[in-house]
């Protein structure tokens, strides 16, 4: 089934249309990449209505839905409402999680239908982004080998004196110059004691012999996101690096085994969590355990130490631990698995072991 017959199959008895704007869900539904268009569903069809820049792509590549040129002015309202009036249908819902309060307030001015704001369609739509089919899984698949020969590239490129920014700009390059259509978030690239901010953002520091360095980056592969951290040395590391290299390694090993269909989110973060604060580090594991990965780059499931998520088999999550010492040097290895009934499928080849370069 595709995503749109999955949506109309899912939406009986629960609303009565669907009305999807947002890029990411509209590109979900369409398999169409725009930054405009209004896709509406009803249980029994779906129409896709878009202006004159796109009508020619999606008449093209568009094959689920009826697909309708949107008319100028105020027209795109009126064939919302036409469409309803055709379809016996007195209420449409909205993507409550994604629309502004502006945007509700002028369809419900302009429609004369009644809007449900509440979270029943993006409840149904989370449930069918958050379990991937197999050709989505080989989309993601497909852009974490790109990342990954990207980190290979980074091993044999970086040198002593080189910037962080530079490491930024080269394996952003080499990630969208080897087939991904974009990156999944702006690159991580830290060095030395910038490795203890888990989030901080390249600078002009020079590497150094004797130092960590972080990279956290991703691509994306006709919409499909990968995601990926790892911790290498330039140079020999203290006994005191290993150690907690170690530790680290050994806390995201085992929230990988923990991870199967069934597991709550925050009891596989508890998991690996533990490993840190026995080993006398909690304190400086400040983030989640991990996150889903998809259409976007944060998405359910959680595994943080609140989130009540029940991980599902087909959905993917990251094992991402990590240990940041202020003033020192900070150290993450994360990978993303799909969730299986008994376990996980890792999606992540590289090695993990550490590298020193």
């Amino acid at each position: 089934m595709t995503p749109i017959e999955k949506l109309r199959e899912r939406m009986v008895g629960k609303i009565e249309a669907a009305l999807i704007t947002s890029d990411i869900n509209r590109r979900y539904f369409t398999g169409m990449r725009s930054s405009a268009g209004t896709l509406v569903v009803f249980p029994d069809s779906a129409y896709l209505i878009i202006d004159f820049r796109y009508i020619e792509k999606a008449r093209a590549t568009v094959t689920d839905c009826d697909v309708i040129l949107q008319q100028s002015g105020g027209g795109l309202y009126r064939q919302i409402d036409e469409l309803c009036e055709k379809h016996g249908v007195e209420t449409i819902s909205v993507e409550a999680d994604t629309m502004t309060l502006k945007d509700a307030d002028q369809l419900s001015e302009e429609l004369d239908i009644m809007l449900d704001m509440s979270d029943s369609l993006c409840d149904i739509i989370g449930s069918l982004r958050r379990v991937k089919t197999r050709g989505e899984l080989e989309k993601m698949i497909a852009a974490q080998r790109i990342a990954e020969k990207g980190l290979d590239h980074m091993y044999s490129f970086i040198k002593e004196g080189m910037t962080e920014k530079e490491i930024q700009l080269e394996l952003d390059y080499y990630m969208l110059s080897h087939g991904a259509e974009a990156l999944s978030f702006d690159t991580i690239a830290l060095s030395g004691v910038n490795t203890s901010m888990p989030h901080g953002v390249p600078s002009d520091k020079k590497v150094k012999k004797g130092e960590f360095i972080l990279l956290d980056f991703g691509a994306v592969v006709d919409g499909w996101h990968s995601d990926m951290t790892r911790t290498f040395c330039l140079g020999e590391p203290t006994d005191f690096m290993r150690q907690v290299y170690d530790i680290v390694l050994k806390a995201q090993l085992a929230g990988i085994a923990a991870v199967k269909a069934g597991m709550k989110g925050s009891d596989v973060d508890n998991i690996s969590r533990c490993i840190i604060s026995e080993a006398g580090y909690g304190d400086q594991f400040g983030h989640s355990l991990g996150h889903g990965v998809g259409m976007e780059i944060h998405e359910s499931p959680y595994a943080s130490p609140s989130s009540d998520d029940i991980l599902e088999a087909g959905s993917v999550v990251t094992v991402e631990p990590g240990i940041y010492i202020e003033g020192k040097f900070g150290i993450r290895i994360e990978d993303f698995v799909i969730v299986t009934e008994n376990g996980c499928e890792n999606m992540t080849a590289a090695e993990k072991q550490l590298i020193i370069i």
